[in-house]
């Protein structure tokens, strides 16, 4: 059965953003590591994050649900993580397999890693590769997706690294890694990449340095031996699940939209700022902060939009959001172009190929290229009509819904039961600001 999401007139409503996706795992992850007990309030309860907070269980930690999304969480402190009994089941998040390899390095333990379909297709090598240069072991040898089995150990060697990704992930497994490595270990990153890893350690207790490198490289580094030490803290409300309601709202035709108590962190304003280039009628009040991160009220308001060249500077902020920038590209006028996200073909799906593939069967034309796209906008609502193959990836689902909301013909899906990974509750807020999304 697929599921269809029908044009209305207007798109309009105030939403609590969910509880960001990347700070969730962090905070589980930490938490179960640190001396004492944290209280952690606004986690997001969507698969992903659930499976990290089984991880962690797994490892020792003590994890409870106190009350709806509201979680206290007993590390396990100066005793360490240990093996779990059984293997480690990420479902479809490279965010939770990939940052817990890091932390899990620098432990005296042994742990199967396995995924889903979709994140045992992922490349884990680059996560891999500098963790066996500190001295964690990974078998089978030479194999680079999951099932992974890691052998850790409490001694790690520090290093000095340069990602050839301009990833995240990459650089918050290095860092958790060197927590227990023996001297500085450090990262040099093409570009700057979201810092929630960052952040999150200080508010736990732990120094991390940050300091501009050559052009536009970023050094991070952290000295081994640190301990992280309990918190009481509130996640942030995530941006990328709160640019599918902006995006709702900025091509209705007749949006207005708040989402309320979002995250504003300049590593991931990508989508806003790219918005702002093609017209886009946006406003934020700022409104306090949470784990470390400033928080607004985002509005959005129905815009004329024009097409734009997306700078190559704001892919690394944005690289979760680009099916939904598709979206809002067809509906604007002139071309939109993307170059310079290769890193999205290596997503939960090749999100390139599933971006043009969306469009396409949904009459909007549109030029693949091996490091992105190039949107040839309608000037308004797109013809609509098509079946979108989601590949198992929430955001595709998600974006495809998005623009049935507007086009001139419903768009259907193949599936949505993969949108509970990241955003468990989005067809309840896109009911709430009036879409019309249904079994079919």
């Amino acid at each position: 059965m697929a599921w269809t999401s029908f044009p209305v007139d207007r798109f309009q409503g105030a939403i609590r953003a969910p509880g960001d996706k990347s700070c969730s795992h962090r905070a589980l992850m930490l938490a179960g590591a640190a001396n004492g007990v944290s209280e952690i309030s606004g986690l997001l309860e969507g698969e992903d994050v659930i499976n990290t907070a089984r991880a962690m269980q797994a490892l020792g930690a003590e994890v409870e649900q106190t009350a709806p999304k509201r979680w206290r969480i007993k590390g396990v402190g100066e005793a360490g993580l240990r093996s779990p009994f059984a293997p480690l089941d990420f479902g479809n998040s490279g965010t939770g397999s990939r940052l817990l390899m890091g932390l899990m390095a620098g432990y005296d333990l042994t742990a199967e890693l396995t995924g889903d379909k979709s994140l045992s297709s992922r490349p884990m090598a680059r996560i891999t590769d500098p963790l066996k240069l500190m001295g964690a072991q990974f078998t089978p040898e030479g194999r680079d997706k999951l099932p992974l089995t890691l052998t850790g150990r409490a001694d790690l060697t520090p290093i000095s690294y340069a990602p050839k990704q301009a990833s995240a992930q990459v650089k918050s497994a290095i860092l958790l890694a060197g927590l227990n490595a023996d001297g500085l270990t450090e990262v040099t990153e093409l570009h700057a990449t979201r810092d929630h890893t960052e952040r999150m350690l200080r508010s736990f207790g732990v120094d991390v340095s940050v300091r501009p490198g050559r052009g536009s490289q970023n050094l991070v580094s952290i000295r081994g031996g640190q301990s992280l030490q309990a918190v009481e803290t509130s996640i942030p409300g995530d941006p990328s699940s709160a640019a599918f309601l902006i995006a709702g709202a900025l091509i209705s035709p007749s949006g207005g939209v708040v989402v309320e108590h979002i995250m504003s962190n300049e590593t991931r304003d990508g989508f806003f700022q790219a918005a702002g280039r093609m017209g886009a009628g946006l406003g934020a009040e700022e409104i306090g902060d949470g784990a470390g991160e400033r928080l607004v009220d985002l509005q959005a308001a129905t815009s004329e939009l024009k097409g734009c060249t997306i700078p190559e500077t704001l892919v690394a902020a944005m690289i979760d959001e680009f099916p939904i920038l598709a979206v809002i590209a067809a509906f604007a006028k002139g071309e939109t172009r993307v170059r310079g996200a290769e890193e999205l073909r290596v997503k939960e799906s090749d999100r390139i190929s599933a971006i043009v593939a969306m469009l396409r069967v949904n009459g909007v034309e549109v030029e693949e290229h091996d490091d992105g796209f190039t949107v040839m906008g309608c000037d308004g609502p797109p013809p609509g009509g098509g079946l979108v193959e989601t590949r198992h990836d929430h955001r595709i689902a998600m974006s495809a819904l998005v623009m049935g909301t507007a086009s001139q013909k419903p768009v259907a899906v193949d599936d949505i039961a993969m949108i509970a990974t990241s955003y468990p509750e989005f067809l309840d807020h896109m009911r709430t600001l009036g879409a019309d999304i249904r079994e079919t």
